[in-house]
């Protein structure tokens, strides 16, 4: 059952302001985070008469392929606006795209993609200094807060933290039809982009890989060791690594280091975009209260809803995490114009959790230090300078 709401989305107005003449505005995201929606409201607010067609379509191929100014030209006919849904299905999109906006005066073109790696390859070169990007991600928190009250808010972060918060997830009103949906994006969607590229053929593999990073939220991740446990070499356990990343279903964070010998930089953590698809992979989707891994899931909603954060709001920070050879660490590192703020995200807080570890004080007094926990989590998360 679904709730019949639309959640107002952060990028329609960022999206408004980059649409222009002469340029292309390209959505990244993973599927089903509503890049669809995204372009659909816009058009309803700004351009209803925009032409809207999606890569996926053999039909239009034909000419959106064919390198051909005449054939653009005509496709593209008295339209102002071209609007490609799943452009990276289309064989050269990029030096189509730039053929068209350099030869179809007062064009304006939104593309959207699901993956990077494709449209990356397709558009970087091409569209360099014609094109503004945009990356949509699952429902961050200060979205959905404003179709719902605070107790509802404070209600709804256990489900948050066991099936995420994809636009669908978020709308359905039954964790059955949550845990159905999941389970189905896993299987349909989350590698399709990956397994399309040559080379990549171990899907089972692919999954196992991501079974070992869910279980390890938080923590460094070793190359060799995920190697050895998969039968897998050290350069495709790390391809594969980056695939997922550049797919959307992980991100990673590298050690932060200014000052001691003793800091460890070189290893990364990993995260998941969502927390839904972070426990679909693991089949668990448990109350909170038969859980584990409570430290964990919590952790991860936390840095990713603050990524949202500073996506949307365009912040100029620099994130990592910081540890110590000898076990001293702090979960996140922020550096803004050489101002470091460092967060501790602590489900439980604890007296010791109120200060940051003597290393970090001594190496780096003049740093802000702060504990984020599910009491004030929500300035934490909450959009600034949009």
């Amino acid at each position: 059952m679904y709730i019949d709401s639309y959640i107002p989305q952060a990028q329609l107005s960022r999206l408004n302001s980059v649409v222009a003449p002469g340029k292309v505005a390209i959505i990244y995201g993973p599927r089903r985070v509503g890049k669809t929606t995204l372009v659909q409201r816009y058009v309803q607010q700004h351009d209803p008469n925009a032409l809207v067609v999606t890569g996926e379509d053999i039909s239009i191929r034909d000419f959106l392929e064919s390198q051909s100014i005449v054939k653009l030209k005509q496709f593209v006919g008295d339209n102002q606006t071209l609007i490609v849904d799943e452009a990276q299905h289309l064989r050269q999109i990029g030096l189509n795209l730039k053929l068209l906006v350099d030869h179809v005066e007062g064009l304006r073109i939104i593309a959207t993609g699901s993956s990077s790696f494709d449209l990356a390859q397709t558009t970087g070169e091409p569209l360099t200094g014609r094109k503004n990007t945009l990356l949509l991600l699952p429902l961050a928190q200060f979205e959905i807060q404003q179709t719902e009250a605070t107790h509802e808010t404070r209600a709804n972060l256990e489900c948050r933290l066991v099936y995420g918060s994809y636009p669908e997830i978020v709308l359905m009103g039954s964790n059955r039809d949550r845990e159905i949906y999941l389970k189905d994006l896993i299987a349909s969607y989350l590698f399709r982009d990956i397994l399309q590229v040559d080379g990549v053929r171990f899907s089972d593999k692919l999954l196992r890989l991501l079974q070992l990073i869910a279980f390890q939220v938080g923590q460094e991740v070793s190359i060799a060791e995920l190697g050895g446990q998969l039968g897998m070499s050290k350069n495709s356990v790390e391809r594969y690594l980056d695939l997922l990343e550049k797919s959307f279903v992980l991100y990673s964070r590298g050690g932060f280091s200014r000052n001691l010998r003793k800091e460890i930089t070189k290893s990364r953590r990993y995260y998941f975009y969502d927390n839904g698809v972070r426990n679909g992979i693991i089949s668990n989707f448990n109350p909170l209260s038969l859980r584990n891994d409570v430290g964990a899931l919590w952790e991860n909603y936390v840095l990713v809803e603050r990524l949202k954060r500073n996506t949307y709001s365009r912040s100029l920070a620099d994130s990592y995490f910081w540890r110590t050879y000898d076990r001293q660490e702090i979960d996140l590192i922020e550096e803004v114009s050489g101002h470091l703020s460092a967060y501790e995200i602590k489900w439980s807080l604890r007296k010791t959790s109120l200060r940051a570890p003597r290393a970090w004080r001594e190496a780096y007094p003049d740093s802000s230090f702060q504990a984020i926990h599910p009491e004030n989590y929500q300035e934490f998360i909450g959009l600034a300078n949009p």
